[in-house]
């Protein structure tokens, strides 16, 4: 398991670096949501690591999911993120935790060669999930109400 963790992961190591120097200059004293990118992001690949479970959700991608000519083109790429984000909601209901990078540049060609998935198959993330970790940071949490962002007839 830990080698098949390693193979799937291997083209993670290789894209966090550049992520993050930009991230030490812009981001380490901005919003709430820039601080836990900030936190998270260097992270990226011991989060996966260390996760109980990897899946690698790959969905079989039409020739014009990259260049849709109409809205039924991207119905395999809506489906799988409606797919990934079930997930995420099981499993914050049953206590656990989740992970997850998109793949940068050939991050996500790479990985499905390595774990052998047919060549019309796109990965759009890898997900870690398991347990919270004990030492896990708690991002300030910013709250609004729904009159903050509904907005009727104009922004």
């Amino acid at each position: 398991m830990k080698n098949d963790k390693e193979k799937a992961l291997q083209f993670i190591k290789n894209g966090v670096k550049p992520q993050l120097e930009i991230l030490k200059q812009i981001l380490t004293d901005g919003t709430p949501q820039q601080k836990m990118y900030a936190d998270a992001m260097p992270k990226q690949y011991s989060m996966l690591f260390s996760a109980s479970h990897i899946i690698l959700p790959f969905f079989k991608a039409n020739s014009a999911v990259m260049h849709p000519s109409s809205v039924s083109s991207l119905n395999p790429l809506s489906s799988i993120w409606c797919v990934i984000e079930n997930i995420f909601l099981s499993a914050t209901a049953e206590g656990l935790a989740c992970s997850m990078r998109i793949p940068v540049a050939d991050e996500g060609i790479n990985a499905a060669k390595t774990v052998g998935a047919p060549d019309d198959y796109l990965l759009p993330c890898y997900i870690g999930l398991g347990y919270p970790a004990a030492n896990n940071v708690s991002i300030e949490q910013v709250k609004y109400c729904a009159k903050q962002k509904i907005h009727y007839g104009k922004w």
